[in-house]
């Protein structure tokens, strides 16, 4: 008998957003969608569940791809030691995406067997249905950094936003998830070779 799929959605558009690509250096770079663990949080800001997950599945591109220069002042702890000491940030430039919308697509997945024998996949679906409806979320969704929030967040908006079917390329090497593991996993970067963006659609493997 075939498993029943519990699938979930939510869009997603801001003016900035970054999903750095580890390989850029010390000027940070934008991939030209979400990263599948950039996804992968967004979803968890809405609705979490300690024995089910939510895998991003794809992300749809409904608004054309544009990069702009962007300088920020960085207060972290990569500064120069005297700048921390003196407690002085500096100016870190990037090149982000401005004026983005994507839909976002996953389905639930089972951690550990269902506690009592509930149905903890469904439960987790309408859970995220329910919050994403109303607007709550367990911390602020960013589009990347945290100074680049989202102007909507919520339902898809089928009437509004449409997929860019013209935009077809192919990323060299896409960083897809950081730990090993869906749910308290240990940081092991795993990087995807050549993904495809066909008519505005990428799927997560």
């Amino acid at each position: 008998m075939k498993q029943k799929k519990y699938q979930v959605a939510f869009e997603v558009a801001g003016s900035s957003a970054i999903f750095t690509r580890p390989d850029s250096g010390a000027t940070p770079i934008s991939y030209p969608i979400p990263t599948f663990s950039a996804a992968k949080g967004m979803f968890e800001a809405v609705a979490r569940y300690k024995s089910a997950y939510i895998r991003p599945t794809k992300v749809e591109i409904c608004k054309p791809i544009r990069f702009e220069k962007y300088v920020t002042n960085y207060g972290g702890p990569l500064r120069h030691p005297n700048q921390i000491k003196k407690k002085t940030a500096y100016q870190l430039p990037a090149t982000i995406l401005v004026e983005v919308c994507f839909r976002l697509y996953g389905v639930i997945e089972e951690v550990t067997p269902a506690p009592n024998g509930n149905n903890h996949l469904h439960a987790l679906q309408a859970m995220f249905i329910r919050r994403l409806k109303k607007g709550q979320t367990y911390y602020t969704p960013v589009l990347g950094w945290k100074e680049f929030v989202p102007s909507y967040f919520g339902p898809l908006r089928e009437e509004v936003t449409f997929v860019q079917k013209d935009i077809n390329q192919i990323i060299p090497s896409l960083l897809h998830s950081v730990f090993d593991q869906p749910v308290d996993g240990k940081y092991k970067p795993v990087f995807r070779q050549n993904v495809e963006i066909q008519e505005g659609v990428l799927e997560y493997a």
